[in-house]
């Protein structure tokens, strides 16, 4: 016996509507992405970003300059192997007139940085000891002010190769532009987690400058 009329209609009311699309197959159902989806996308991308970016930067580090390139002064930049002795070196091949040791420990004495460099203190004659810097920022700050002290127009800057970019933004906030940088890396071999944090310092400070922030 055939339900009646209403019972047809409201059973038919009832029966779930099957989406299909112009082929006539049904079309698959879309998932709704949740807060975590959005943020492991986002993470994702950043973290492809970032792992670019340091291919890129552990692939084009910079080299030593030659050491007869002539500048005003030389900058050496504490805090890595061999950036003194190289600062020397510079001063001894006549290439530079007058060095800064800039973020020196302000307990450390002349006699002392020359013990640790190997060397008679007499070499270090035509050296300034900068006493004030505590980091990459008040190292250029501190160049600065002891650029124009002298009235240099170039500067030979000496530190390892992953610390030069971050140091060279620096100087480029503070300098005038009419004061000519030559990058002269330290040649030693430099470790994959100590130019990864470096790179890492790079990125955070170029962000920050972009802010505004000083």
């Amino acid at each position: 016996m055939k339900p009646p009329q209403g019972q047809r209609s409201a059973s038919k009311a009832r029966r779930p509507q099957v989406v299909r699309d112009r082929s006539g197959s049904r079309a698959p159902k879309h998932r709704e992405i949740g807060l975590g989806g959005i943020i492991g996308r986002i993470a994702a991308v950043l973290l492809l970003g970032w792992s670019g970016g340091f291919l890129w930067f552990s692939l084009t580090l910079p080299d030593p300059a030659p050491i007869g390139v002539r500048t005003d002064a030389v900058v050496v930049l504490t805090g890595g192997k061999g950036r003194l002795k190289r600062g020397l070196a510079v001063i001894e091949a006549g290439s530079a007139k007058r060095m800064l040791v800039s973020g020196v420990d302000r307990i450390t004495t002349r006699k002392q940085l020359a013990a640790a460099a190997g060397v008679r203190k007499a070499r270090l004659d035509t050296t300034d000891l900068g006493y004030e810097a505590v980091d990459t920022r008040s190292n250029a700050e501190e160049t600065m002010r002891w650029v124009a002290k002298h009235n240099f127009t170039s500067i030979r800057l000496v530190t390892s190769a992953g610390h030069m970019r971050r140091a060279r933004l620096e100087l480029s906030r503070v300098l005038p532009r009419s004061i000519a940088v030559l990058p002269d890396a330290v040649p030693v071999e430099p470790k994959a987690p100590s130019i990864a944090a470096e790179y890492s310092k790079y990125l955070l400070r170029r962000a920050a400058l972009s802010m505004g922030e000083a």
